[in-house]
């Protein structure tokens, strides 16, 4: 299992870390060059159903296609949520027919739903444990 621990580098900035050497920069939205905690959030959910949509994609496109999910959702302050994300899969389908395209959608959809661990955990609605630890 991979270990992961962000660290405190100034006011309000961290670096998320990984046990495999992988870095990101983190910190509040004034703050240029990091990603804000919510925006990581939507990345990981994009970046999941990308990678969930990628194996029946590649057999029906081939290994080189293109793929762009974009995602969104504005946070609601008031209660400190995102109510709701919304994202978009880009992908060009017109070398299909407008049947295969169609079949091509359904299953990535099915993929998606199955094996999306950040959307699913997201829907589910995960049960968030802290501890806090002091010297």
């Amino acid at each position: 299992m991979t270990d992961l621990w962000v660290q405190r580098t100034g006011t309000r900035r961290y670096t998320g870390q990984s046990s495999r050497g992988a870095e990101v920069l983190i910190g509040s939205a004034d703050v240029e060059g990091v990603f804000t905690p919510g925006e990581l959030l939507k990345i990981a959910l994009a970046a999941c159903t990308g990678m969930s949509s990628d194996k029946p994609l590649s057999r029906r496109l081939g290994d080189d296609y293109d793929a762009t999910v974009r995602v969104s959702g504005e946070a609601d302050r008031e209660n400190e949520v995102y109510p709701v994300l919304s994202e978009t899969l880009e992908v060009d389908l017109s070398d299909l027919d407008p049947e295969a395209a169609q079949r091509l959608l359904v299953v990535v959809e099915r993929a998606v739903d199955k094996v999306c661990t950040v959307g699913r955990t997201i829907k589910a609605g995960a049960q968030v444990e802290l501890a806090i630890e002091t010297d």
